[in-house]
């Protein structure tokens, strides 16, 4: 009788199968075995005298299980997308959090940039670096609005919502792409312009009427950085402000002391006028530069980010295509 694996044996025994068990020199085959197609629980029986012919029929199932069919195949094929789609799926989740949260800090940077910072920008010649700050507060406002979608997306798993949110994504890396351009080449002649702006400001612009802004950020510049005049305290010496009556004897206007009181600047002393090397150039040109690399690490980071997030969406959306069609 033989009762291990009756359902192989079964298999085996219909399709003319004929084995012999070497070990004890006996035989099984089709002769004695009854069996129902439809009852799949059903024993076999025959004429092997020993229950080793089980193991033999299980052997050459296995060979067989070695060689699949084309219906196997492709079933193997169907379950392996399936977990290439479940893995791709998380990994862009991943990414779209990181992408979310750096977003969030480009727009950071970029309204710091300008709220806390935005009394320097009437000294400057050119608004490259305010539109820079801009390009960064509207880059990183598009980021979290494409973050919020492409959570929707992965779970959704539609083609048309990924081809949405790569697109979106495609436009955020070129407008971060521009910024870094504008912010680069505002870097290399940042040095130049301040020279040549901020003495003219300084000697022309401060204290004039109509130009109340450029009076307020030149003196919040002097207070903030601690110094006085472009390259020194002497470049006052030369400007229409104090040559005019409205100075009213005043050496250097108020924002250079060191302690604040009215009519303060009459008294050109050290231990009451800043007296820093190099004035407030060196240091604005230092702030000015540390910001833009700042921004510039920001975006890149960013970028770099968003070139990752392009490839895996783009390996969903090719993954989804074949499993579908």
């Amino acid at each position: 009788m033989c009762h291990y694996y009756p359902h192989l044996q079964m298999r085996m025994l219909k399709d003319g199968g004929h084995v012999t068990c070497p070990k004890y020199h006996t035989s099984c085959d089709r002769s004695g075995c009854e069996s129902r197609e439809s009852d799949s629980r059903s024993s076999c029986t025959s004429s092997c005298q020993t229950t080793r012919c089980g193991w033999a029929y299980f052997l050459i199932w296995k060979v067989k299980l070695q060689q699949p069919g084309p219906a196997a195949m492709a079933h193997f094929k169907t379950e392996q997308d399936d977990w290439l789609i479940v893995y791709l799926k998380y990994l862009l989740f991943v990414f779209n959090f990181f992408f979310w949260v750096g977003g969030a800090a480009v727009l950071a940077v970029g309204i710091w940039t300008l709220v806390e910072k935005s009394g320097y920008l009437s000294v400057l010649a050119s608004s490259t670096f305010a539109t820079s700050a801009y390009i960064l507060i509207f880059a990183g406002a598009l980021v979290m609005a494409t973050g919020f979608l492409g959570f929707g997306t992965i779970l959704r798993e539609q083609k048309g919502c990924l081809s949405t949110y790569f697109c979106l994504l495609l436009v955020i890396f070129l407008v971060e792409l521009v910024a870094g351009v504008l912010a680069h080449v505002y870097y290399q002649r940042l040095s130049d312009e301040l020279k040549q702006h901020l003495n003219q400001t300084l000697t022309k612009n401060y204290g004039q009427p109509g130009a109340t802004q450029i009076t307020a950020s030149v003196d919040r510049l002097q207070q903030d950085f601690k110094c006085c005049g472009s390259t020194s305290s002497a470049d006052w010496q030369r400007s229409t402000y104090i040559l005019s009556r409205e100075a009213e004897g005043r050496w250097v206007p108020d924002s250079c002391c060191k302690t604040v009181v009215v009519r303060c600047g009459r008294r050109a002393h050290p231990s009451n006028i800043y007296k820093v090397e190099g004035g407030c150039l060196t240091k604005l040109e230092q702030f000015l530069a540390d910001h833009l690399l700042l921004m510039g690490a920001v975006g890149i980071g960013v970028a770099c980010l968003q070139i990752c997030g392009m490839v895996l969406t783009c390996c969903l959306h090719r993954r989804l295509q074949r499993h579908f069609y």
